[in-house]
């Protein structure tokens, strides 16, 4: 729903759901999506965040019928697509993801055309005063970056998509916005990081160069359609993982000209101190088929984990006081978990941000780990679930909004 004031459209993201093909996509689209509208603004218009898989995106692009047929859904049901899920490019659900969540990454043409094809899908199926976004994957799975050349060719593939989508607004007088999701363990992790991307990558002479010969349009059109049509997600829980300050991060996004193209809101696994007795309630949170990306705390100093398995492994070979902060994410209306807690604080540093300046037009709930949630977190059905972790957000955002109003 669009929450007024230049606040931007609040949804949760459609991850959740089955959607590896489009079969499943739609039926998860017709059974789900206008439940949550009905408990959630029953008399307003609510804005759909899309997941399209590879599959469904060749589905779609080469199907106009099916193409209608989503437009036809969205109005007979009071909805419409601001914002897609394009960062797992094959299967989600049901099987093991970790790592391959990255693949095909951005040095690749599956990738580039994958993500041309979705941007175009979106000129049709999206309503004309919306401009969507599109979120993807941070580059590559940072082990895979092995030397400069493997940084030029997902640079150079990026570049590509900048083109391609300066011609869609061009010849189809639509705007659609890609969005780099910085994430744990990958190229894109740290918003030092990314910032240091997109300086000494994006916002170069080189890359406008490239551009300006794939659309054969001017530098002085290229060098603003850089930060017109590329951006970044900026996901509260992996920042939080990292143990950043994420009021800090999001004035540096804003200092160095990045556009915030998708602001989520979502929460990670929190244990202050470890413990015997917490690493035995840990491992019900283990084994899943996502990655669980750990960092840990101890002495003062910061060590990454690519698992929580790793994690536990470590802590059983040397224990001893430390903190951990864990990528599962975990209902965001809940700020304790028994023994556990979360990093749900870095949620409300976020709309305290927002509040005061807005930030994006495209917020987003993304607790896509529904399906692997241990049966206690599990309250109600996934539908109430949904709601609460709206009506969370939303609350949240507007009691910021009226304590900087007094």
């Amino acid at each position: 729903m669009d929450l007024g004031n230049g606040l931007g459209h609040l949804t949760y993201s459609t991850l959740v759901h089955p959607g590896d093909t489009w079969e499943e996509m739609r039926h998860s689209l017709e059974t789900y999506v206008p439940e949550v509208k009905k408990r959630f603004c029953p008399d307003a218009p609510m804005g759909v965040s899309l997941r399209i898989s590879n599959a469904s995106a060749e589905r779609l692009i080469n199907d106009p019928d099916e193409r209608a047929w989503v437009k036809g859904f969205l109005d007979a049901n009071d909805l419409y697509v601001y914002t897609v899920n394009a960062f797992p490019y094959g299967p989600f659900k049901g099987e093991r993801v970790k790592e391959n969540v990255y693949e095909p990454d951005w040095s690749t043409e599956e990738r580039t055309q994958y993500t041309m094809n979705v941007a175009t899908i979106l000129t049709e199926i999206t309503g004309a005063d919306v401009e969507p976004t599109i979120q993807s994957a941070p580059l590559a799975f940072r082990p895979n970056v092995v030397d400069e050349a493997y940084v030029a060719a997902f640079t150079d593939n990026l570049m590509r998509v900048v083109a391609h989508l300066m011609d869609l607004e061009k010849n189809t007088g639509r705007r659609v916005k890609l969005a780099l999701e910085p994430e744990p363990y990958c190229y894109l992790e740290t918003i030092d990081e990314t910032i240091s991307y997109f300086e000494n990558h994006v916002y170069t002479t080189a890359a406008a160069i490239r551009v300006s010969q794939l659309t054969r349009q001017p530098l002085a059109e290229v060098f603003g359609g850089l930060r017109r049509h590329l951006g970044i997600v900026f996901d509260i829980c992996h920042q939080s993982v990292a143990f950043e300050d994420i009021t800090k991060d999001l004035n540096a996004l804003v200092d160095a000209g990045i556009p915030i193209y998708k602001l989520q809101e979502a929460a990670a696994l929190l244990v202050p101190e470890v413990t015997p007795e917490i690493v035995e309630e840990l491992k019900r949170y283990t084994g899943t088929i996502y990655l669980s990306q750990t960092t840990e705390l101890r002495d003062g100093e910061l060590t990454k984990f690519l698992n929580l398995e790793d994690a536990i492994a470590g802590w059983e070979a040397d224990p001893g006081p430390r903190e951990w902060r864990t990528h599962f994410h975990v209902p965001v209306f809940l700020s304790d978990l028994g023994p556990f807690k979360t990093t749900r604080s870095g949620i409300d540093a976020a709309m305290a941000v927002h509040a005061k300046t807005p930030l994006s037009t495209h917020l987003e709930i993304e607790t896509y780990t529904w399906d692997v949630l241990p049966d206690h977190l599990k309250t109600g059905d996934i539908t109430e679930y949904l709601v609460r972790e709206l009506e969370y957000v939303r609350d949240e955002l507007m009691r910021q909004v009226n304590s900087q109003n007094r």
